[in-house]
Parts: structure tokens; sequence; C-alpha cells
């Protein structure tokens, strides 16, 4: 049976863009393989997002701050003309036109408003615990619609109250758009958003310490987090390549000997784990959170 499908996007950043980071990624695969599968889908996203071959309905408003980057006891905050309050006033206009609606947003305001939509929502959660608050609503609204919640890993499932009536979804990737390179060159590489919880600075010292080339990638989310990096490793052996998309990434990620993957955090799943397996890049990282079972998981696919 097909089913009309309204993606409501993350309200940190425009996809595409990186903001995002790996929602972006599952989002768009997610919206390709369910239009593959025959479902009639919509994406609604902040503006200057852009899908391929999907129709994207973007929403001006100003960007929601990033949860990470906030303490535990935060108020709920939302900036005036607010995107993330527009997007979900569109999917209120146009929620009868839909069979589901699918929230990506790791935000407050989604989760309070479930009750007062009469089709239904669920809400794909794409981080461990990050405030009181969001735990507390989310608490409330899986009691009310159970099996309405879907998460990456059991790891990151434990970080919540309410990791039992969590459903484990797991993540994939389009195996088509990655090549294996039989040749990789002696350096290693780092992809991720450049942010204090990604802990970059913890490969940069290693690389500094071996003397091995480190190729970085990602966005730069947090300047001055960049910065002194860069100032606290002067004569570190490492490039920044920048934030590339899928088919630049993959050519770059495959001539590499390794992927470093150092999170500060309790990672959800770890997306560039599998798209590194998936060019035949080995991993090296912390045996913590949703990478230890992403990689098993890929090296079951493998």
């Amino acid at each position: 049976m097909s089913l009309k499908i309204l993606f409501v996007s993350t309200s940190v950043g425009s996809l595409g863009s990186g903001q995002g980071g790996g929602v972006e990624l599952t989002v768009k695969n997610l919206a390709q393989e369910l239009t593959n599968r025959g479902h009639q889908l919509e994406v609604v996203a902040p503006q200057a997002s852009w899908l391929t071959n999907i129709l994207v309905t973007t929403i001006q408003g100003n960007l929601q701050v990033p949860v990470q980057t906030q303490n535990r006891d935060v108020p709920i905050c939302i900036p005036d003309n607010s995107v993330l309050a527009n997007m979900w006033e569109y999917a209120r206009q146009v929620q009868t036109q839909y069979d589901l609606i699918v929230n990506f947003a790791f935000d407050w305001l989604p989760f309070y408003l479930t009750p007062f939509f009469t089709t239904p929502i669920a809400h794909f959660i794409s981080m461990g615990s990050m405030t009181d608050a969001s735990d507390r609503i989310m608490q409330q609204i899986i009691e009310q619609y159970p099996g309405t919640f879907g998460v990456y890993t059991q790891s990151q499932a434990d970080t919540f109250p309410f990791a039992h009536q969590c459903e484990i979804l797991g993540s994939a990737i389009d195996l088509s758009l990655y090549q294996f390179n039989h040749y990789p060159s002696a350096s290693l590489t780092w992809l991720g958003r450049i942010a204090p919880e990604k802990a970059l600075e913890d490969a940069v010292k290693a690389v500094s310490l071996t003397g091995t080339p480190l190729k970085i990638m990602g966005r730069i989310e947090d300047r001055d987090y960049w910065e002194k990096i860069c100032n606290d490793f002067p004569k570190a052996p490492i490039e920044y390549l920048g934030f590339l998309d899928t088919n630049q990434l993959q050519q770059e990620l495959g001539k590499c000997r390794a992927l470093l993957m150092t999170p500060r955090w309790v990672e959800a799943f770890g997306n560039v784990a599998i798209e590194a397996l998936a060019c035949g890049v080995p991993i090296i990282a912390y045996r913590r959170g949703g990478l230890r079972r992403s990689c098993e998981m890929a090296r079951q696919v493998f």
C-alpha cells in the first residue's frame, strides 16, 4: 500500500549544509528509499535545503540553537520568527493530505505539539539524552503514543529513561554511491562536524605524536574551537578539506588508510563509520556508544 508521508526535518540548518550532522544523511536516504518503494513523500526543511529527485518545501525563519551546545537544565527557548515553529505550522496546515508525519528535529516543540495533530506523528530521535526538559516531554509523549519513537541504537536508547519503549531502527546508506579503493595512501582521515562534542583535538594530538598525515572533512560549526586546535597544535600534519558532498567525500575518504572517530559524547550511531566501511576504510574509534554497534552492523554487511 502506498502511503503519503510528510518528513519534517531538523531545525538547526538547511539540508545539504552539514549543520544538521548525520541526521541530514538519514533524511536523504530514508526519503529516497521510501520513494523507491512507491510511497509519496514531501520533505519540509529550512530555507536553502535541497534533495535530488525529492519534493522539498523550504521554510523561512531563524534557525534553532543546537541542543548539544547547551546545558542539561537549559529552559525551552524558541527564537523570534522560528523556522521550527514555521515548519510545524506548515505541517499543521497540510496534515490532512498525509497518512503519516515523521519528525526528525531533536527539539521540544514537535513532541509537545504531537497530541494537537489529527495525523499520526512518528519521531526519529537522532541523539542521546541532552536536556531534562526534552527527556520529560518525550517520556510523556511516548507513554501516550507507544511505538512511535525510533532511535539508531540500543546504546543511544539507554541514555533515556524510556529506553525500553524505543524502536531500534539502525541506519543505512546507498552502497552504489561509494567506491572501494584498492590503493589507499598513508593518510588518516577525520570526518564530522567540527564542534567540541566531537573531540577533534584527540585525533590531532594523536597524529602530532606519530607524524601521520590527517585529512579533516566537515563543516566548521564552532570557529573558536577550530582556531584553538590550530593554535594548540601548530605543527600537526593536518589538512582541512572543507565540507564535501557525498561524491567528493567518498573519493577522498577512500584514499585514506583509516578513519579516526573521537566523539566525547555517546554517539547515537555514526553514519560516517558505515560510509568509511563502504569505501573499504577501517575505523579507529573509542569503544563507546553507537559507534560500537554501527561498526558491528557494517562488518555483518561486508
